[in-house]
């Protein structure tokens, strides 16, 4: 077969009976664990064979003579891609997200290895439609969504990109404490964080944070009027939504600045104020992310490089 692509790297996730055998190491240990806390294992073994049924039958639509590598989600921020390789996610939303702002234009074929359990509004694929969407997409017969991602630039030149939105705080349940410049206007706040969000995010946390918003209001007695579309962006818009969670007004923090848009012109730049547990962190990845504390400055932005998946 000719094809532009000459590498295949199928990306995979540890499913939730995997993740407890890491704590418990046996699956009579789990089930025992799990049952006698009351709770069902034979949905959590399910699952875990229909993923590696899914898997195994994703393998064998490959054609044997394109290499193929499989790695684990924990991986791909250390993994080197290829510029001509194919990327294949086989599991939830969260892993082509996780996956893509670690590549460099390299396109995504993400497969939803059990529709029964997973919504997949990132997954144009079945299990059964794998093989002729791979074909297609190996021919360079298929469309290609592209997707903006966003990015934050710390002061010492770390660099961290969001596929869905950013997260910009403290890391346990206290006040973040920082510096909002957004164009000509600033203000020093004390918040629950700021949600940076992309259009591809705007469907996700953004209308948690918009429906918990509206029902304050409509408790209170006033009313709402929903944004165009109901705040959803397109996924290649070029520009990010941003919005603060539960301002706090005082003589020294203000809540005039809380929602808005960023685009190529207008940016944000946020300076902590926090002497420790602040931090930056992408597409609810915790365990991936920048301190943020006394010192640092951020600065937000439409990355420049975009994401691309197959439809």
């Amino acid at each position: 077969m000719t094809t532009p692509y000459e590498h295949i790297v199928v990306v995979t996730r540890r499913t939730e009976l995997e993740e407890l055998l890491v704590r418990f190491s046996t699956i009579p240990q789990t089930r025992f664990y799990l049952e006698h806390a009351g709770l069902a294992f034979a949905p959590i073994e399910d699952a875990h064979q229909a993923y590696h049924a899914a898997l195994t039958n994703i393998r064998r639509a490959i054609p044997q003579d394109i290499k193929t590598q499989v790695i684990d989600r924990g991986l791909v921020p250390q993994y080197t891609f290829g510029k001509n390789d194919l990327v294949v996610t086989v599991g939830q939303d969260g892993l082509v997200s996780n996956t893509a702002k670690y590549l460099e234009g390299q396109p995504i074929l993400a497969v939803n290895p059990d529709p029964a359990r997973f919504d997949g509004y990132l997954l144009p694929f079945a299990v059964p439609e794998f093989g002729a969407a791979l074909r297609a997409t190996l021919n360079d017969e298929t469309e290609m969504q592209e997707v903006t991602l966003a990015r934050v630039r710390l002061n010492d030149g770390q660099e961290l990109l969001a596929f869905n939105d950013f997260f910009i705080g403290a890391s346990s349940h206290v006040s973040a404490r920082y510096e909002l410049r957004v164009g000509k206007q600033a203000e020093t706040q004390s918040s629950s964080g700021i949600i940076v969000s992309t259009g591809a995010g705007s469907t996700g946390w953004l209308q948690s944070v918009y429906a918990g918003a509206a029902g304050v209001i409509e408790a209170l007695g006033g009313t709402v009027t929903p944004p165009p579309n109901n705040g959803r962006l397109d996924w290649n818009a070029r520009k990010l939504v941003y919005t603060v969670r539960e301002p706090f007004p005082s003589q020294t923090t203000g809540t005039e600045l809380v929602h808005g848009t960023l685009n190529a012109r207008r940016k944000m730049v946020i300076e902590s104020q926090m002497a420790t547990n602040g931090v930056i962190f992408s597409d609810g990845m915790q365990t991936d992310y920048m301190q943020f504390n006394r010192g640092a400055v951020a600065t937000i932005d439409v990355a420049r490089k975009r994401a691309r998946l197959v439809v």
